[in-house]
């Protein structure tokens, strides 16, 4: 009887779905706190909207380069650590050796069981240290494009949920109907979103849905209520 291969899916976009969250997430809440705090004070939507597109661009620069240069400095730690991996296994080979069976021991291999694998790493220098980056320190090789996906995913995800908020006042003179036009929107939205990125993270989806749409709406009636207090 022919035997189904066996084929194993894993999911393999985490960084830039974890950007992309950073991004949306602000994007979503920032500029919807911004705007339901100017409604408070003000009553022209075309200020509104000037500042809420001001703070998108602001914002998506902002992220896009926190999270560039979180990258850089994720390459930077990697490269020095590898580096001193490097002189290490030269250097202090005999305590190398030992880290390498420390590692074997975590998952229940004797010294006498490990010996094999530890000769042959000693005969491949590149292939000792990266199991050392990988096993010891935890560290992963990290993509040399990462910096500017990063940035640019950011960036772009902070920009797309920036704009639902302030959609509602593209096309209502109204601030007031425009507010709670953005609420609703910006509403739907989070619960979406919550739900999406819970779903690719793997935690409850309804409970992921409700938190996100909490967050925001909280931050977003907090902005209102300091806005209404000072005018």
């Amino acid at each position: 009887m022919p035997m189904t291969p066996h084929t194993e899916k894993h999911f393999t976009a985490g960084e830039m779905v974890r950007d992309a969250v950073i991004g949306m997430s602000d994007g979503l809440t920032v500029p919807f706190a911004l705007a339901a705090g100017l409604t408070g004070a003000i009553a022209q939507t075309d200020l509104i909207v000037t500042a809420g597109l001001a703070e998108v661009a602001a914002g998506s620069i902002a992220m896009g380069l926190g999270g560039y240069l979180a990258s850089r400095g994720d390459a930077q730690h990697y490269a020095s650590e590898q580096a001193r991996e490097e002189n290490e296994i030269i250097t202090r080979p005999d305590d190398e050796v030992k880290e390498v069976l420390d590692v074997f021991r975590q998952y229940g291999l004797k010294d006498a069981e490990s010996m094999a694998i530890v000769n042959s790493l000693r005969q491949r220098p590149k292939d000792w240290v990266m199991f050392m980056m990988r096993f010891e320190l935890g560290l992963e090789q990290p993509d040399p494009s990462r910096a500017w996906k990063s940035a640019l995913t950011i960036a772009s995800a902070y920009v797309i949920g920036g704009l639902v908020p302030l959609s509602a006042y593209f096309i209502e003179d109204n601030v007031q109907r425009a507010l709670q036009m953005s609420v609703v929107v910006t509403l739907i939205a989070l619960a979406v979103f919550g739900a999406v990125k819970s779903r690719f993270t793997g935690a409850p989806v309804l409970r992921g849905a409700m938190q996100t749409t909490l967050i925001g709406g909280l931050a977003a009636a907090a902005a209102f209520m300091i806005a209404r207090w000072l005018g």
